[in-house]
């Protein structure tokens, strides 16, 4: 990876299936996620699983637009219910490594593949099936700090 890409997007949530909320700052706790969000409280929807991986999602902006061309659907990155929205950066890359958002620093854990929950939430036909292989990331906080929109999102050297 010769480049790394920018944060274009925070969003959280307290409730399982409750709008996504736009954020521009938001403090990202270590070992659990991005204050205030669901996942980080353990009430998301699939907080009970357990495993890596469950802190926090990302998605490239570049996938959510494919995702409108293909599907043919007015779809919205919030909409996505992914944390943090990236630009420039292939998120697939990061699987397996340590990247740093601004001063935070998070470890892809997997690829965020779609669920049906997502397409039944928005009631949008054809989402689910647009999102397939670019569904994003999900990744759990190695070191805490504060995210801000802009912020470079780069990887880390590998040891």
């Amino acid at each position: 990876m010769d480049r790394g890409g920018r944060l274009v997007g925070i969003y959280t949530t307290p409730d399982r299936g409750a709008a996504m909320r736009a954020r521009s700052r938001v403090r990202v706790i270590e070992g659990l996620g991005l204050a205030g969000d669901r996942y980080a409280a353990g009430t998301g929807t699939y907080s009970a699983r357990g495993g890596s991986g469950r802190a926090v999602t990302l998605i490239a902006r570049e996938a959510v637009r494919a995702v409108v061309e293909d599907a043919r659907v007015e779809f919205a990155e919030h909409e996505t219910r992914r944390n943090l929205v990236t630009e420039g950066i292939d998120l697939p890359d990061l699987i397996g490594r340590a990247f740093r958002v601004g001063d935070v620093v998070l470890y892809g854990a997997r690829l965020c593949p779609p669920c049906g929950y997502l397409e039944r939430l928005l009631d949008r036909p054809g989402v689910w099936r647009a999102l397939v292989e670019r569904g994003g990331l999900r990744a759990d906080v190695v070191r805490g700090g504060t995210l801000e929109l802009g912020a470079a999102v780069v990887a880390l050297p590998t040891a």
